[in-house]
């Protein structure tokens, strides 16, 4: 974050988070959404910290960037019908926010059972050859929204897990510039080798605070049997 912080200062750039579902996560004792000029956070449902329905917000420490925020989401209107700018509206509902009110008091809790699990994992799991795990580098700090392993052959070690009672998922299949949204920038096959290596190998473990430990074990027991 340093050398990205130092980049923005000599070309005048300003730096944006993008923190989705990063609720709580620690860079070298800065807490994400307050590293940047500015950091986004989704609410959705699944994410670490989601609302009931839609919903996000913006975190800023500049006054300025706050302020047009706020006019931006509201039709950029400064006062009543003076509208400044082409805005939006993107002003998330009350009911949302009384979820995220009262959930905000739990997240503290789930983000510990998160990291509980993925310690176990990590754990119990390390040294399987053909199986390589996520790394946390100390002094930074991990919320564990997935827990995602690289594996050889994904489809016949998703299917084995499935079998025996273990559902996993793919985040994400399709870098952004392989995107057709991107397609008139001229990307091709091989050239962002490692995204299309984890593409190609990634899978999502289960991971989630209300995970059990006899479920987190059976996790466990599975993988192993399968590379037995």
């Amino acid at each position: 974050m340093g050398a990205l912080r130092d980049i923005c200062s000599r070309r005048g750039l300003g730096l944006l988070e993008d923190s989705a579902q990063a609720h709580g996560a620690q860079w070298h004792g800065g807490v994400t959404g307050g590293l940047g000029d500015a950091g986004s956070f989704s609410f959705y449902p699944g994410k670490n910290l989601g609302a009931f329905g839609e919903g996000g917000c913006v975190t800023t420490n500049s006054d300025a960037i706050a302020d047009r925020i706020r006019c931006l989401r509201d039709h950029a209107q400064k006062g009543r019908h003076n509208h400044v700018e082409i805005g939006f509206n993107t002003r998330m509902e009350g009911l949302q926010g009384l979820v995220l009110e009262h959930k905000l008091k739990h997240l503290p809790m789930w983000t510990q059972k998160r990291r509980e699990h993925a310690k176990f994992y990590l754990e119990h799991l390390k040294g399987i050859p053909g199986l390589e795990l996520p790394v946390e580098v100390a002094p930074n700090s991990h919320v564990w929204h997935l827990f995602v392993v690289l594996v050889e052959n994904r489809d016949h070690f998703r299917d084995a897990l499935e079998k025996a009672g273990v559902s996993t998922g793919i985040h994400y299949p399709t870098p952004i510039p392989y995107q057709p949204a991107f397609a008139d920038l001229g990307y091709k096959p091989g050239d962002f080798p490692y995204s299309e290596y984890v593409m190609n190998h990634c899978v999502s473990l289960p991971m989630f605070p209300e995970l059990t430990p006899d479920q987190r074990e059976h996790v466990v027991d599975v993988i192993k049997r399968y590379y037995s």
